[in-house]
């Protein structure tokens, strides 16, 4: 998996490299897994943005929320003074991560994500109608995230996802999960 693409320039380097790694082992008469799935980070808006063009060349996408949502909303998340800026369920940084999801699944391919916005319980159900394939998180937030996934059907999830994405401000979307959770009694 590629980190920090940009665009299909950075992705053909990156296969580049990697097909002249694959010649050498076979020069050298070296084995190797000639079949791995080679995806990429979506870590930059520019990626998001370019998710068609890039899923026509990666196997699958791996959404890195963290830096996605610093780069998206220019905050530094470990900066004090602008760190309260960096709102992972920013409409604009949800919009990206469908957008991206959207692409994947237009040809074929998964998305997954890592970052912290995967295990974040008022992330998961949004995440999951918008049809996120693959979660990563911390091991302690698994069972939660588990026990949340297995209260909501697929077309609960996904009038959440498109509850969340209808609204203007993270606030707003942080106030309509923590509605939504106590309608659930969660």
């Amino acid at each position: 998996m590629y980190p920090m693409i940009a665009g299909l320039s950075d992705l053909r380097r990156a296969n580049a490299l990697l097909e002249e790694a694959r010649h050498e082992m076979e020069t050298e008469g070296l084995e190797y897994a000639a079949d791995v799935p080679v995806g990429i980070m979506v870590e930059t808006p520019a990626a998001a943005l370019l998710a068609d063009v890039l899923a026509s060349e990666a196997d699958f996408f791996s959404l890195g929320t963290n830096d996605l949502t610093q780069y998206t909303l220019a905050v530094d998340r470990t900066n004090e003074r602008v760190a309260s800026y960096f709102e992972p369920l920013h409409p604009a940084v949800l919009r990206l991560i469908k957008q991206t999801i959207d692409a994947a699944h237009a040809v074929g391919k998964w998305a997954g994500m890592c970052g912290e916005l995967a295990g974040m319980k008022a992330a998961i159900p949004i995440l999951l109608g918008l049809g996120l394939d693959e979660f990563s998180m911390t091991p302690r937030a698994i069972p939660e995230a588990k026990w949340l996934i297995a209260q909501l059907t697929t077309e609960e999830a996904q009038a959440i996802a498109r509850e969340a994405l209808s609204l203007a401000t993270a606030a707003e979307v942080n106030d309509y999960m923590a509605r939504t959770f106590e309608d659930m009694g969660v």
